[in-house]
């Protein structure tokens, strides 16, 4: 941790390295230095939550309780708060129509900011100092804000297994999700057929489609557009296309000048100009029936087959000749 001192001004200054921030009280230092550090020494009793000061503790306190003690000061507003804080915030956005906005003042950028921290997190991508660094050994990664640091920390500290006796620790976040997704998520079987899926949404998508026998139908969001397809491609070849006026994908063929947005689209557009690709996939598609709904022909009869069919149709039958064991005796 840093070192605090009072300079001449009796303010109380930050001595990390590349910080210039001071502050009128002590307190607020000792507030300002968990940023650097880390550390927040005031944990909530009620859930996992810690904070820099006591009174970030007391303010979140609230929350459990579900006391708001700051009444709007607007005659006639009803509303109440948890903090002054945000009861002043909400005079100011409410009802005198003001929005803070913290504008960055590098020449020729100008960006504006809701929060001090996003303006502040904006300005070291120009001053290229990052105050937050990662304390953990070896690694000397550094950052413009808490919140992306403690991120970071958890790189380090990766990611167990939540389930009760599942040891697993992902690395990454993305890690320890494809774990859950494969060890712990309840199949759910479809009750009309034999198929099981992982998620509750491509279930009763199946039940729909398959079992209730309705189309698939993907509309457009855009407001006004009444367009549908039957499938995600198509629709998105429609918004990319009509809607954002998107089209990438050009067409190489010296005087074709049509251009896609979508590269299977483009593909599809290939076999106008190369006949021969549609004749394979013609030749090489199973045969169909003269008639959808004329029975299939049966198939041809190997030659063992054919002879004795051809011997079982020039068969005729008669009464039998009698043999020797056959004839008929004498009368007695």
């Amino acid at each position: 941790m840093g070192e605090r001192f009072r300079n001449v001004d009796k303010n109380f200054v930050c001595s990390f390295f590349n910080c210039k921030a001071s502050f009128s009280k002590f307190w607020k230092l000792e507030a300002h230095l968990c940023k650097h550090t880390g550390l927040r020494p005031f944990a909530c009793a009620s859930c996992d939550k810690s904070f820099c000061t006591r009174y970030q503790l007391t303010r979140h306190d609230l929350t459990h309780s579900g006391e708001k003690p700051y009444r709007c000061s607007v005659e006639g507003c009803p509303q109440t708060f948890a903090s002054n804080g945000s009861m002043k915030n909400h005079v100011s956005r409410v009802h005198q129509q003001k929005e803070n906005r913290y504008v960055c003042r590098v020449a020729g950028c100008g960006k504006e900011f809701r929060k001090r921290n996003q303006l502040k997190t904006h300005t070291c991508g120009h001053t290229k100092i990052f105050p937050f660094e990662c304390n953990f050994q070896g690694c000397n990664k550094k950052f413009a804000g808490s919140k992306q640091l403690q991120k970071h920390g958890k790189v380090h500290e990766g990611y167990p297994c939540a389930e009760s006796g599942c040891v697993f620790k992902g690395n990454t976040w993305s890690e320890y999700q494809t774990h859950r997704k494969l060890q712990h998520r309840a199949a759910l079987p479809c009750d009309d057929c034999k198929k099981v899926f992982r998620e509750a949404w491509f279930l009763l998508k199946h039940r729909h489609r398959v079992h209730l026998g309705e189309p698939r139908v993907f509309r457009c969001t855009v407001q006004g557009c009444l367009k549908s397809y039957t499938t995600q491609l198509n629709l998105q070849s429609h918004v990319l296309s009509l809607h954002e006026g998107k089209r990438p994908f050009k067409c190489t063929q010296a005087g074709c000048n049509k251009a896609f947005a979508m590269k299977e689209s483009l593909k599809r557009h290939g076999v106008a100009h190369d006949p021969e690709k549609k004749k394979i996939k013609k030749n090489n598609a199973p045969k169909s029936s003269k008639k959808a709904g004329s029975a299939a022909a049966p198939p041809a009869d190997p030659p063992a087959a054919a002879k004795v069919t051809a011997s079982l149709q020039n068969l005729k039958l008669g009464k039998p000749k009698p043999t020797d064991r056959t004839k008929a005796k004498p009368k007695s």
